[in-house]
């Protein structure tokens, strides 16, 4: 493939990959909009956002090894389609369970996608050089898009109604329809693991209720109910790990995880996502409800958050270039850690400008691990098998971000009702009762509300903290087991040292 083609086809595969990142997070500031229009209560709301995100976790791998069976731009095409359709269903819904079932086929739609648009890259780019500047360039999409969601959002909110959200991926998907047979080229194996449907109905099953358990501890006190999920869920996870080793061509190979610098990126990738998304929960919400700014404004001051992933991911190339590739992800996970320590401290008149700053920094130090711990996962096995690797990768991505709305907000949940000794149960239900107090306690009410999700975003910016700091130090422990261990292949010990 010519030079000049490939790049056309990676600027239409660019399309799909923001988009895909931008659902998960676009709903951020639609939510409450939304929510009013439907009437939708706290649990409807939580699946609302969060089934998108968890259905893409749960069946990109089946649809990495789909992708290496059937054709990855045939499945990438399919996709496409049903993400436009399903796109238009999520916009025109009239309740909250019809949304709920449309985000959750758009999850679907979304992880036919997801592998497909990466694996794609190591066939069209045969020079290392090259592919590693393609893959920080879809990097910088994919991760970027998660953090322009709420932007995106909030200007459409501005002019338009919360359906327009979901509507503009329409011309997008189309765009993708025309271009994509002609600018993408095609590949399938013989040699590409075959989709075993057991192995998919025991990972979503030890997924959703695991994901059900974390959702309702955030509602209930002391309930048997998550607790009794969360086991159960375990449980079925254990019987398909022990399936996934016994299998020939397993649906998630996981005797990659034996090569510990493998792993180890995984690992970060999984974390870093619970520590960006929770972080942009929380504040996104402390921007509206607690500093006063509009869907809007709030979503422009959250801007710098993608700005800093993007100059992050696409400065990896040009670092990996000066020092070792584990070096420049550790130091960027290191900023990282120092953005957290930076929401820590913010209060009193410069909390906007630390909020911002905050985010930046915590944004710009995960883009070397973004680009090129994706690259490195990719880059680990024979072609026909690129499709499995990348949606292994695409699985640490999105489930990490899903998985961070979940936990953080618990952490969130639990800090706020302390703080405010069990009086409220969020900051939105403090505001809608200041309404019915008089004007003095209502005031009262409200300030100590905000202090206390101020105090949430300061936990959150130290529970963020510790995340990158952990990372920092586990991508710089297995960079020494890669260089003592004899099990550890050539290319990794090269790669990673």
């Amino acid at each position: 493939m010519r030079v000049d083609r490939a790049w056309l086809g990676l600027a239409v595969l660019m399309m799909p990959t923001l988009l895909v990142a931008m659902d998960m997070t676009a709903l951020l500031l639609a939510l409450p909009e939304l929510s009013a229009d439907l009437g939708a209560g706290n649990a409807e709301q939580l699946w609302i956002s969060d089934s998108y995100g968890f259905v893409v976790a749960g069946l990109v791998i089946t649809m990495g090894t789909l992708g290496d069976r059937i054709g990855r731009r045939r499945l990438l095409m399919i996709g496409a389609a049903a993400f436009a359709v399903l796109s238009v269903a999520a916009a025109f819904a009239d309740d909250p369970l019809t949304l709920i079932i449309a985000r959750a086929l758009l999850g679907a739609a979304g992880a036919t996608m997801a592998p497909s648009t990466l694996a794609l890259i190591t066939n069209m780019f045969r020079d290392d050089r090259r592919r590693g500047q393609a893959i920080a360039i879809w990097a910088t999409c994919q991760f970027t898009g998660g953090a322009l969601g709420p932007v995106l959002a909030g200007f459409l909110l501005q002019h338009f109604w919360w359906g327009s959200v979901f509507l503009i991926a329409v011309p997008a998907m189309a765009l993708l329809l025309v271009a994509g047979p002609v600018l993408l080229p095609e590949f399938r194996s013989d040699r590409a693991g075959r989709p075993d449907p057991a192995s998919v109905g025991l990972s979503l099953v030890a997924v959703l209720p695991m994901i059900y358990g974390i959702k309702q501890l955030t509602l209930d006190d002391a309930s048997f109910v998550p607790a009794a999920a969360l086991v159960v869920g375990a449980a079925f996870g254990g019987v398909f790990v022990r399936r996934q080793l016994r299998l020939e061509t397993p649906l998630l190979d996981l005797r990659l995880l034996h090569n510990r610098p493998f792993a180890a990126v995984l690992v970060a990738l999984v974390f870093a996502g619970i520590a960006m998304a929770g972080v942009g929960l929380v504040v996104t919400q402390y921007l509206q409800s607690v500093l006063g700014h509009s869907p809007s404004v709030s979503a422009m001051l959250f801007a710098p958050m993608g700005l800093g992933v993007a100059f992050g991911t696409m400065a990896a190339p040009a670092l990996a270039r000066r020092m070792r590739p584990t070096t420049a992800i550790a130091a960027g996970l290191g900023v990282s850690a120092l953005g957290g320590l930076l929401l820590a401290g913010v209060g009193g008149s410069h909390a906007l400008p630390m909020v911002m700053t905050g985010i930046t920094v915590l944004a710009l130090g995960t883009g070397p691990l973004f680009a090129l711990g994706t690259g490195l996962v990719v880059g680990s096995v024979p072609p026909e098998r690129a499709g499995s690797a990348a949606s292994m990768s695409e699985t640490g991505n999105y489930f990490g971000g899903s998985l961070g709305f979940a936990l953080i907000g618990v952490v969130a949940a639990v800090v706020y009702r302390d703080r405010m000794h069990g009086t409220s149960d969020s900051l939105a239900d403090a505001v809608a009762t200041s309404r019915d107090l008089p004007a003095g306690q209502g005031a009262e009410l409200l300030h100590d509300a905000r202090e206390a999700f101020t105090t949430t975003l300061h936990v959150t910016g130290v529970v963020a903290a510790i995340i990158f700091a952990g990372l920092a130090a586990l991508i710089l422990a297995m960079r020494l087991a890669a260089r003592k261990s004899p099990a550890v292949q050539p290319d990794y010990e090269a790669t990673l040292s």
